[in-house]
């Protein structure tokens, strides 16, 4: 069965064109790749904070999997953090892509992005029951704003009370080198 994805990036990435590589890669496979595009654009950035949140939220709607494309910048846009919290807090499955290596519109490689899943967290309640997100603020994890605790399910002992980053749970692929283009269905099964 296909799933459907949401896909979360910087737009920098999209007017450069690696993003589009991936989300428009079923395009000339045959198979589709099993899943279904139901990312976003930024167009509604002009409208506010409150409607940006409305389109996120509609957008991970019926979504099962969350892939994030990281480029040079992703980590630490705001909307992209704001997307994989949402993400984890809806239990969708969440992986990384690492994109830089895909040649842009110039036929120019960049040398790999900061991984985002690095710089966000959670912090397991002391039952293991709730995460609280975090962020790094470049010295040390603070509390994520723009989303409260939610229920995470039972988590290990061993993980109770304590902060984890993502990159903890979550993994990441790289386009170029883990031939994303033959195992992206495998990835987002």
């Amino acid at each position: 069965m296909a799933r459907r994805v949401f896909f979360s990036f910087h737009y920098q990435d999209v007017i450069d064109f690696r993003a589009n590589v991936v989300r428009n890669h079923s395009i000339t496979k045959d198979d589709n790749a099993g899943y279904f595009d139901s990312s976003l654009w930024e167009a509604t950035k002009k409208q506010g904070a409150a409607a940006l949140k409305r389109l996120i939220h509609s957008g991970l709607e019926n979504t099962s999997v969350t892939v994030v494309l990281i480029g040079s910048q992703t980590y630490v846009r705001p909307w992209v953090r704001y997307e994989i919290m949402k993400s984890i807090e809806r239990r969708n499955k969440v992986i990384g892509i690492h994109i830089n290596a895909i040649p842009d519109k110039y036929r120019q490689i960049k040398t790999g992005g900061p991984n985002p899943f690095d710089y966000l967290g959670l912090l397991i309640s002391e039952d293991g029951g709730k995460g609280t997100p975090t962020v790094w603020d470049g010295s040390k994890w603070v509390y994520y704003q723009d989303l409260g605790a939610f229920d995470i399910g039972d988590r290990p002992q061993a993980e109770h009370g304590k902060n984890f980053q993502l990159s903890h749970w979550l993994p990441t692929y790289d386009w170029i080198n883990d031939d994303g283009f033959n195992n992206f269905g495998t990835w987002v099964k």
